[in-house]
């Protein structure tokens, strides 16, 4: 068995694929289809009807050249159709290089229609989203390919049992922490957690997978918090993002690049409050690759989505928004529940990081 048919096994049994399952698959790029082919394959071995679309990055690159406003807004209807059609979905994404840098303002109007679709998935289909890295992603950040392809296998086929069984434990002693605090250079954001619940993450939802999450109580979040590098959002550069919270609001946002993107997301319903606050524990995803999706599963990251909140939390925000940020704290960071010092640049609390 290939590690793409192991892939596609694991799949199809979290999101409980069986007789007369309607799955709906959205391919990326075109790097992705041996990974599809797996997955395909295996929906039909389990008696489950699977439909693929290809939902090209490239496209949308084109409908940011031409479309008109009112066409970027609006949700794409088959995309759409598709989440209303299927029990479970799973898109396979292929980590690809932006292509120049996109116009701020027409990036946000079509980010709000992509967050229709994506709360049509997670309000109605039992769902997993895979990242997968490409060559073209690996020479962009200077990393060899393989480096980054056996990271991604690593912690993609895991023992997700075992680590559910850990996360388990640390949702437990979070659920009774008041407050989250993250301390680094520029940086000390204060996140009140108290009354909310902790979710882990082992497999189900992201590939690679691992981390736990919560709900930040939206109008207790305070100080200021820089994520130095690069990173990228649907397909736009973002370099040395600066955010500074009042009362659970970002009432001011800096970057050297990207500073126009940010200003426009942030103009989004509910896009200006923390709907996750998210702590990686996967140990065997390590290499920072400016990849919200992966970066935030490495053991000895946290990070922060602005917008949409995860109701199962507690959290009580709404938005199209749902903007994951990742601050690697490996260099000397520190991360703090309450008293206990999770992550101390390279030192990690055996709570937070216990074996898988």
């Amino acid at each position: 068995m290939t590690r793409w048919n192991e892939l596609a096994v694991h799949l199809a049994d979290v999101d409980r694929v069986g007789v007369g399952s309607r799955v709906s698959i959205f391919a990326t790029t075109r790097s992705v289809l041996d990974a599809v082919d797996a997955f395909v394959q295996e929906v039909y071995r389990r008696g489950g009807l699977p439909q693929v679309l290809l939902t090209d990055e490239r496209y949308d690159r084109y409908a940011l050249d031409s479309a008109g406003d009112d066409v970027l807004r609006a949700p794409a209807p088959v995309e759409l159709q598709a989440m209303q059609w299927s029990d479970v979905h799973v898109s396979f994404r292929g980590m690809e290089p932006p292509a120049g840098e996109p116009d701020a303002a027409r990036l946000s109007l079509q980010r709000e229609g992509k967050g229709v679709v994506s709360t049509a998935r997670w309000q109605g289909t039992r769902w997993t989203l895979v990242r997968i890295p490409t060559p073209e992603w690996a020479e962009l950040i200077g990393v060899p390919e393989e480096q980054l392809r056996e990271e991604f296998f690593a912690g993609t086929l895991a023992d997700w049992t075992a680590h559910r069984a850990h996360l388990d434990r640390l949702c437990t002693v979070l659920d009774g922490v008041r407050e989250v605090r993250i301390v680094d250079v520029d940086t000390d954001l204060r996140l009140t957690t108290a009354g909310r619940t902790w979710v882990p993450f082992a497999g189900e939802a992201n590939l690679p997978d691992g981390e736990v999450a919560t709900a930040p109580v939206e109008d207790a979040v305070e100080g200021h918090i820089t994520f130095p590098g690069t990173f990228w959002f649907a397909g736009a550069r973002i370099t040395d993002l600066r955010l500074e919270f009042v009362e659970g609001r970002v009432e001011r946002a800096t970057a050297v690049e990207g500073a126009d993107l940010v200003s426009r997301i942030l103009e989004a319903d509910g896009a200006r409050r923390v709907g996750e606050l998210g702590i990686g524990t996967n140990p065997d995803v390590k290499t920072l690759t400016g990849d919200l999706l992966i970066d935030e599963k490495i053991l000895g990251s946290v990070h922060i989505a602005l917008g949409r909140s995860y109701p199962q939390c507690g959290g009580l925000n709404e938005s199209a928004i749902h903007w994951d940020i990742v601050k690697d704290l490996r260099g000397g960071g520190r991360l703090l529940a309450d008293d206990r010092v999770l992550i101390d640049g390279a030192v990690i609390d055996p709570l937070l990081g216990g074996s898988r």
